[in-house]
């Protein structure tokens, strides 16, 4: 009869544990690039329908109608041409946080976009570093 030995099953397992090892950490590794790939492409929309939404009103939306002037107009905005997300909602970014607008901006451009990352707090090493428009 057939049957493997109990020698045999544990080299298997003993191979198998070493591909996971190998294997794990480069799985995760790809995963938070990933995510933060995907943070950076939504930042990417977001700065582009505050771009619209200028065109549209012919300023960007002020501190207190932040991004939910994407979505929904705001009050007393007559030229409002909405809404600038295909999705007609906020994203939030990929670790399930609102991503952060700022008018004016403090860096190069007229506003700031940025998401803290997948520590949740400002600034971060390499791995959880802040992902911005600037």
């Amino acid at each position: 009869m057939g049957g493997f030995t109990l020698v045999e099953i544990l080299v298997v397992m003993v191979i198998l544990g070493m591909l996971f090892g190998l294997v794990g950490p480069r799985v995760i590794d790809y995963l938070s690039r990933a995510k933060s790939n995907v943070a950076r492409i939504q930042l990417e929309n977001l700065a582009t329908a505050l771009d619209l939404f200028r065109l549209d009103v012919g300023r960007y939306p002020n501190q207190e109608e932040g991004l939910l002037a994407l979505v929904a107009a705001p009050a007393g905005v007559d030229r409002w041409s909405g809404p600038y997300l295909k999705e007609r909602a906020l994203p939030l970014d990929p670790w399930d946080r609102d991503y952060i607008y700022a008018i004016p901006g403090t860096h190069d451009g007229s506003f700031d976009l940025s998401s803290l990352g997948s520590d949740g707090a400002e600034g971060g090493d390499e791995e959880a570093a802040d992902i911005t428009n600037w």
